[in-house]
């Protein structure tokens, strides 16, 4: 049992589980530049969430120098069966699937299947000479004019949120509306969902802003026609398996069904925690999006993780080559383009947000860390500068008024001492 060598290591915060055949290297914090003192501090304020009803339970942990330095689990993962929350706890990790889609569509950009540069209708036909709404003089409930695309929207566009797509429910225009009323987040596999995406006008011109979409679920439908293989099967072959993500993919197998981690939620006045809002994770069994469909592990998706922060390989397995990593988390976004809901200092790779600027989020991470979130909860990051990864996972939804995510971060760089 890893709690057992984790005491005789000296390694704070570990919880009880199997160790498996690919299980991360163990370090005591103080061999990696870490205070095992400080790492408490975590613990205390996330158990502190729990005792206050903000949270049911979560999962955090940090590598550093490519070892387990720390993971701890707070809480309870199911209030109705009093099950404790455990290191090895499944969660809907929603659009934590993006940085996955996006390795998948890199692997197959390595192979030399297509430029960045190319169109995805020459690709994907449904996609090709898509029109653009015309916002200013559209009217709701009437037919949406648009105006022809000054140009293609391009591989490159998907990956980095550029596309002109959107999602429909992070925003109100007359081309959301469309996506609801068509149900494009609940299509019945990825190419129903294309084909219904290319009857929808875009709702900017490609490549001028950056909005947040349902581009990386259009990325999984083009690793499919281009590898011949359905997207969850390409995933687990090329990925999954050789990292040893045993644990992550579409659907939860009945014998894993009692780790899966339920949604909680605040309601009513009193802001009590009970069951939350699954609605946007909760997909038909057949799509196997790109953008929002994938179970994992924190112990998984820190070994996915830790791949990109070696530079494309983990354990003799290698994903990517190391340039294609570094073409992935660098900014990707021109000088003045509007970034949505970003945060001051930061902007977009290929898949990943990429901090640019120091001090404007008040955060200490390091400039050219990068990472993503999912919407009920979970969170990564890589920072290459400290050689550091930190994986979150918690499950509640909404959860704007719980600054969790900043938190664990900003507990975890506190603990730095070399």
């Amino acid at each position: 049992m890893i709690r057992t060598v984790a005491f005789a290591l000296g390694l704070c915060g570990l919880v009880a589980t199997s160790i498996s055949a690919q299980r991360l290297p163990l370090a005591v914090p103080e061999e990696v530049g870490l205070s095992s003192e400080r790492l408490e501090r975590i613990g205390e304020v996330f158990q502190d969430y729990v005792d206050e009803g903000r949270i049911a339970g979560a999962v955090g942990m940090v590598l550093r120098n490519g070892k387990l330095a720390y993971v701890d689990a707070w809480g309870m993962r199911d209030l109705g069966s009093g099950d404790v929350m455990e290191e090895d706890d499944l969660f809907k990790i929603c659009s934590m699937t993006k940085p996955v889609a996006s390795v998948a569509v890199m692997t197959l950009y390595e192979e030399g299947h297509f430029f960045l540069s190319d169109p995805i209708g020459r690709y994907l036909p449904a996609l090709a000479n898509l029109r653009v709404a015309n916002l200013a003089e559209a009217s709701a409930g009437q037919e949406i004019p648009t105006e022809r695309a000054r140009r293609q929207v391009t591989i490159h566009d998907l990956l980095r949120h550029t596309s002109g797509f959107t999602y429909g429910d992070l925003s109100n225009t007359v081309v959301d509306a469309v996506y609801r009323e068509r149900e494009i987040l609940y299509q019945p596999t990825l190419e129903d969902q294309v084909a219904a995406l290319g009857e929808i006008p875009l709702l900017y011109q490609p490549g001028t802003q950056w909005n947040y979409s349902v581009s990386v679920d259009v990325l999984g439908r083009l690793v499919e026609v281009i590898s011949g293989q359905p997207f969850d099967v390409f995933l687990r072959e090329r990925i999954f398996d050789p990292l040893g993500m045993a644990d992550t993919g579409f659907r939860v197998p009945d014998s894993k069904s009692d780790r899966v981690a339920p949604t909680y939620g605040h309601s009513g006045p009193d802001r009590a925690l009970g069951p939350g809002d699954t609605s946007i994770c909760d997909l038909p069994p057949t799509l196997f999006s790109g953008g929002a469909g994938l179970r994992s592990t924190a112990q998984d998706y820190a070994r996915f993780a830790q791949m990109l922060l070696n530079g494309g390989e983990l354990d003799g397995a290698r994903i990517l080559g190391r340039k294609t990593v570094e073409l992935m988390t660098v900014d990707h976004l021109e000088e003045g383009m509007p970034t949505g809901f970003l945060s001051p200092g930061w902007s977009f790779g290929l898949g990943f947000t990429v901090k640019t600027e120091a001090g404007l989020d008040g955060l200490p991470s390091s400039v050219g860390e990068y990472n993503w979130i999912g919407i009920q909860g979970t969170s990564f990051w890589v920072d290459p500068e400290e050689d550091l990864v930190g994986v979150f996972m918690v499950q509640i939804r909404p959860n704007r008024d719980i600054t969790f995510r900043d938190q664990f971060k900003r507990l975890v760089y506190q603990a730095l001492i070399g």
